[in-house]
């Protein structure tokens, strides 16, 4: 190699002179230095596959943060809609004890002197042998064994069994232990509704003690009697749907269908006290 320079080296110097001013003749008439544009040839390509990566990475952490975000906006979204839904059940809820308060203020303005507590339905036993609500008021708003409970619209539910702090038993209607006095509102004719255990599976229950002379049709309407003032007179018990000849072939009986939905309702009141 040393020879080679020792041998060759003033042409390899008038060969540098030479490329030298060939490269300044171009770099004169193109305006730009071919070694210049030489190396950006070479480092171009480079320099754009460096670039495509870093965007690469740069969209893929755009992309997982703007998820993010997504899901952090989905989850502010959920509990915006929770709360909305909320509010919709809550003004539902108001709306309709509004209009449960709207009826039974028709039955107080019938009925000053009477005092109720309102209740919910909490449970319900309905077995072959009984026909009983648990509601959810008792001793603590004065609620006591005796009370009559009706519906909004003052139809009788029926009668408190037991009462705990603040729980009650309820027989209703349909209950075969039920039994008061009632009076036909067209006729003016008292007799006694009872729970029976054959019309309970039906929701009806049972008139019996009908006079002899009484003329009842079906349709007629049937209150509490207030008879002994053991309960409130005029709650309405039930509409008469059929009447039937006994097995002596002089009494009667009729099947009472109540006035109340018994079997489903789920907000009552409890007269607490009422005036004879």
């Amino acid at each position: 190699m040393k020879g080679f320079f020792r041998n060759n080296g003033g042409l390899l110097v008038v060969a540098a002179v030479l490329l030298a001013a060939l490269l300044a003749i171009l770099s004169a008439i193109t305006g730009a230095n071919p070694i210049t544009n030489a190396l950006q040839v070479i480092t171009r390509p480079v320099g754009s596959l460096t670039s495509g990566i870093s965007n690469w990475f740069q969209g893929q952490h755009d992309r997982l943060t703007g998820y993010d975000q997504l899901l952090e906006e989905n989850e502010r979204l959920k509990e915006q809609l929770a709360e909305l839904e909320e509010q919709v059940r809550e003004g539902q809820d108001a709306l309709r004890e509004n209009e449960r308060l709207q009826s039974l203020l028709g039955v107080a303005q019938e009925h000053p002197d009477w005092t109720y507590a309102s209740a919910t339905v909490i449970q319900r036993s309905t077995t072959n042998w009984a026909n009983q609500i648990t509601i959810s008021v008792g001793s603590g708003q004065e609620v006591e064994a005796g009370d009559c409970v009706i519906d909004q619209y003052g139809n009788l539910v029926g009668v408190v069994k037991e009462v705990g702090t603040n729980w009650a038993l309820v027989d209703t209607l349909l209950d075969p232990g039920m039994e008061l006095g009632v009076r036909v509102a067209r006729t003016d004719d008292s007799a006694m509704a009872q729970g029976d255990f054959t019309l309970m599976g039906e929701g009806k229950l049972r008139m019996t003690y009908i006079p002899q002379d009484a003329q009842l049709i079906s349709g007629d309407q049937v209150t509490t009697s207030g008879l002994g003032g053991k309960y409130p007179g005029g709650l309405l018990v039930g509409q008469v749907e059929s009447i039937e000849t006994e097995a002596d072939g002089i009494s009667r009986s009729a099947m009472l269908r109540p006035s109340a939905d018994v079997e489903n309702i789920r907000y009552v009141y409890v007269i607490t006290n009422f005036e004879g």
